[in-house]
């Protein structure tokens, strides 16, 4: 799969899009490719791996959300199932 994704950041980066790279030392060195900014995470087992690297983009998300005014104690677009009580 990393080849995959280092192939769609290459995509991304000849479109001039930017890319925020969040891997392990290991995935950093093999990228080789010009990034925004590359956050780097301890290396972990892979069993909880996932967890890991979900904090981040979790908190990206918050914080892009808490830039652009959006009320991030109110999801929008759920199921209703999910919101109606």
């Amino acid at each position: 799969i990393f080849e995959k994704t280092v192939s769609n950041m290459q995509e991304v980066a000849a479109r001039g899009g930017k890319i925020i790279l969040i891997t392990d030392a290991k995935g950093a060195a093999q990228a080789g490719i010009k990034t925004m900014e590359t956050i780097i995470l301890p290396e972990v087992p892979e069993i909880i791996s996932p967890i890991i690297y979900a904090l981040p983009i979790q908190m990206l998300a918050y914080f892009t959300a808490v830039f652009m005014g959006t009320d991030v104690d109110q999801p929008r677009n759920l199921a209703k199932s999910v919101t109606v009580e």
